[in-house]
């Protein structure tokens, strides 16, 4: 890693071929400035993520017709009650 002005040089995420990059500090102010970081990012631990069965995602996958990944998120969000999953992705 190398020093410029005696701090280390940002973190780059990507680098195109035409020499222009994205780095991670400026990406995150950016962010910020926008608010989209204001609200802190949830996350579910193991412990007390419901037990999702697999036979309510395919239902919900197969009657919605939605991704198995957004079947999963409206059972976590709905503690795994499948009839309210149901109801807030038909409402949405």
């Amino acid at each position: 890693m190398s020093r410029s002005n005696g701090r280390p040089e940002p973190e780059v995420i990507i680098e195109f071929a035409d020499g222009m990059s994205y780095n991670k500090i400026k990406l995150e102010e950016a962010y910020r400035t926008g608010g989209i970081l204001e609200k802190p990012i949830k996350h579910v631990s193991k412990e007390t993520r419901p037990v999702l069965k697999k036979d309510d995602i395919d239902l919900i996958v197969h009657e919605l017709d939605v991704s198995r990944a957004q079947a999963e998120k409206a059972l976590i969000e709905n503690a795994g009650n499948i009839k309210r999953a149901l109801e807030k992705l038909i409402q949405a």
